[in-house]
């Protein structure tokens, strides 16, 4: 049993620590993330490096242990399950399960990638999480206002 499923994310459940970054192998967070969303973001970032900007990783791939401790956190922080679906999908509809998705820390990643991330495919999906990115390699023209508005998030 992971720790997620008793209640302490660990690394193996895609815990990260501050300071990894896209490179960082050892961690499963970025380990088991999709591998052409890894070349993007690879590629990405050590563009990036040379306008002197590091993509750090706080969030990737997640066990759905760890995914549903999130949820139950977000339920109890926002006091709904409705609106706790604007910042937490369930471990069924999370992107970040699937390795699918990378939440990108700092501001200044942040702000590099909203500029420039299109031209790796890489997209920000929803508008009130501007630190979450995906592989869209036929680019993607608009935003969802959160994860409740996306198809995908559906049950």
């Amino acid at each position: 049993m992971t720790r997620a499923a008793i209640g302490a994310p660990s690394k193996d459940d895609g815990a990260v620590p501050a300071g990894v970054t896209v490179f960082d192998d050892d961690y499963p967070a970025v380990a088991n993330l999709d591998p052409a969303l890894v070349t993007a973001l690879r590629k990405a970032a050590s563009d990036a490096l040379e306008d002197g900007v590091t993509f750090y990783v706080n969030s990737g791939w997640r066990s759905p242990a760890y995914q549903s401790e999130l949820l139950r956190d977000a339920v109890a922080k926002y006091g709904s399950e409705e609106e706790a679906a604007r910042w937490v999908a369930t471990p069924e509809t999370s992107q970040h399960v699937r390795g699918a998705a990378v939440d990108i820390g700092h501001s200044e990643a942040k702000t590099w990638l909203a500029e420039h991330g299109a031209e790796y495919g890489l997209c920000q999906i929803y508008r009130n999480e501007p630190w979450h990115y995906e592989l869209r390699p036929d680019g993607w023209t608009g935003m969802y206002p959160d994860p409740t508005h996306d198809p995908r998030m559906q049950r």
